[in-house]
């Protein structure tokens, strides 16, 4: 097999600093002013470290450097530079029109939605492609769950084991980031493409959130937040879900970010991930997430405000999982899926979890 490997360095970096993505140099800028640093070269890196990729009969194609060279390097893959300049999403795309001159048979990118546009702007539906998870919201359909998930995927691929994961249609979608920030959420369709799928190591796009019950979701913001501890310092995670507490409460919420509260107080809206610590101190922490719609992720997409950190902090007493019955009913498997960056505590988390669905109503779900 002859596989086409390309990397979008700054992809992610937004994410921890409540920035809604990263899209572009200067948003790349603002990000490492705040003290963000890259993750997509180590996420490339879990995906190509797992076993079976190194050792598969394939051969690789790459651009220069950051982009690709220095990682298949550090996982001592052999391979051809098929071109490099400065990182940019024109070179992406003089990557992927390369990769398809070459006659690649699968193009891995390392990246989020607007890499995959990139990608799929020049490939279509001409050749396979998988992303490698690595950027903030990753609506579309062709990223792997988890960077290992990846790896699975073209170590199967790569061995010629593709019985077991055919080829699907999928949609690559993305947001205005710029409109994202404002607060107003603008989702478009840019085509399609056609990914490698395997049960439970590809992600579903990201579905409409489903006609719920106003009035259940209502009643169970207000249970949560009657139970609401003194002194503890809650985390509300993104989405209407997850903020209906602070609507209980009467309090102003940041619809796409990560908001603090404390005794009924509002501390701080739209925080990075080191804010939220620094605000809740040496003190117990808590908190509220919400599901994504027709993913089931819990964190790792457009979350990631919410670290590795306070998550082990709040694990499990403390983490209160918000969803309607409805939009559990809709995933495209009855499961749950945390993608935090640190498999670590990925594997600390697998096993169970309560969701809660409305006053004195819950589901128990499995995480993955």
């Amino acid at each position: 097999m002859k596989i086409g490997f390309v990397v979008n360095p700054i992809a992610g970096m937004g994410g921890s600093v409540g920035l809604k993505g990263t899209d572009g140099p200067e948003t790349a800028k603002i990000a490492r002013g705040r003290g963000a640093t890259p993750v997509a070269a180590g996420r490339a890196v879990r995906a190509l470290s797992v076993s079976g990729v190194r050792e598969a009969s394939a051969s690789w194609l790459t651009v220069g450097a950051e982009m690709g060279a220095d990682i298949l390097d550090q996982c001592g893959i052999p391979f051809e530079e098929v071109g490099g300049s400065a990182a940019s999403a024109k070179a992406t795309r003089s990557a992927a029109k390369r990769f398809l001159s070459e006659n690649v048979d699968l193009i891995v990118f390392a990246g989020g939605d607007g890499t995959a546009r990139d990608v799929a702007s020049v490939v279509g539906l001409e050749t396979p492609m998988i992303g490698i998870p690595c950027g903030v919201k990753m609506h579309s359909g062709v990223f792997a769950v988890t960077p290992e998930a990846a790896g699975r995927l073209v170590a199967d691929l790569a061995a010629a084991r593709t019985q077991r994961a055919g080829y699907r249609r999928v949609e690559i979608m993305d947001i205005d980031e710029e409109a994202l920030r404002a607060g107003h959420l603008n989702a478009r369709l840019y085509g399609y493409v056609r990914a490698p799928h395997l049960r439970n190591l590809v992600q579903h796009a990201k579905a409409t959130p489903p006609l719920a019950d106003e009035g259940m979701l209502e009643a169970l913001g207000h249970e949560v937040a009657d139970e609401m501890e003194s002194g503890v310092t809650y985390l509300f995670g993104p989405g209407t879900t997850a903020k209906r507490p602070m609507d209980a409460l009467e309090l102003p919420s940041e619809l796409l970010g990560v908001d603090v509260v404390r005794d009924g107080k509002l501390l701080a809206s739209d925080v990075t991930r080191s804010e939220a610590i620094a605000i809740g101190g040496d003190g117990p922490m808590a908190i509220v997430a919400g599901v994504t719609g027709g993913q089931g992720f819990v964190f790792g997409r457009g979350n990631q405000q919410i670290g590795p950190d306070a998550i082990r902090r709040c694990w499990p007493d403390r983490v209160v999982i918000l969803a309607s019955a409805d939009k559990l009913q809709r995933l495209p498997s009855p499961e749950l899926i945390v993608d935090t960056g640190d498999p670590d505590l990925d594997e600390q988390l697998r096993g169970y979890a309560r969701v809660r669905t409305g006053p004195r109503r819950s589901a128990m779900m499995r995480l993955v």
